[in-house]
């Protein structure tokens, strides 16, 4: 939590002081936007970074793809979107893929596997309140507020939970700022940017290049290797993800 605190005030700070003239003009619909997904956003982001405790990097990256799959049935919901006969077959796909890459040799679900299961439920619905919100919005503006609550309920839990030593080591900082200001700033404006312009069901679709990468850099920063069993798994969770939005 003392990371992810780090991180969106970096976040929020970047966008703060560069579009200062845009957040003199926030509306309340940018306020009401911004903390929801700003509640969606955090939880969704200690889930993942708790489970990494629990789990290793390419698994995560492939239970966390499972949130397209499930963008369709929430879409219904809030969007009035139908799911389509593909999206159901994708999910049945994506499933097995999961139970075969997650599952241990007692064919039980680790912990880390279960937090980061239910960070990909609340990234789904992240993403279609962003679809919900984004014509209605100033993005750097929206993000700022989300980023904004994010790194208040941060420090909540740092302070709960942990004890920080100071000062962090220069690793740490580097780590924090790389996060605060690329994958967390500059993504999520560029995400409510495109959602404007793109489908719910688009923006699932090109998020299952994400476990892609989180196997490339797992094996390239962190050597690990999956297992037979666990490639199949892969596969056939992105088969479900692509059979259930190409449809």
């Amino acid at each position: 939590f003392t990371l992810l605190a780090l991180r969106f005030i970096i976040g929020f700070a970047a966008l703060f002081f560069l579009f200062i003239n845009r957040m003199r003009h926030i509306t309340w619909i940018d306020v009401r936007a911004g903390l929801l997904l700003g509640l969606l956003f955090f939880a969704g982001n200690a889930l993942q970074t708790s489970g990494l405790q629990y789990t290793t990097a390419s698994v995560s990256g492939f239970i966390t793809a499972l949130s397209v799959v499930m963008v369709p049935p929430i879409a219904l919901v809030v969007l009035r979107q139908r799911p389509t006969r593909g999206a159901i077959i994708g999910v049945i796909l994506a499933t097995i893929g999961l139970a075969l890459l997650s599952l241990n040799d007692n064919f039980t679900l680790g912990y880390g596997d279960l937090l980061t299961l239910g960070c990909a439920v609340v990234f789904a619905l992240h993403i279609v309140f962003t679809a919900r919100y984004a014509v209605r919005t100033e993005p750097t503006v929206m993000v700022a507020v989300q980023l904004a609550l994010a790194a208040v309920a941060s420090m909540v839990f740092a302070g709960a939970t942990e004890t920080v030593v100071w000062p962090l080591s220069r690793e740490v900082w580097l780590v924090a700022l790389y996060l605060g200001l690329l994958p967390t700033a500059f993504c999520f404006v560029v995400q409510v940017y495109g959602q404007r312009r793109t489908s719910a069901a688009r923006t699932a679709l090109i998020f299952t290049a994400e476990p892609v990468f989180a196997a490339l850099f797992a094996f390239l920063v962190a050597g690990e290797l999956l297992s037979p069993r666990g490639l199949v798994g892969c596969v056939l969770t992105l088969a479900g993800v692509l059979v259930a939005e190409l449809s």
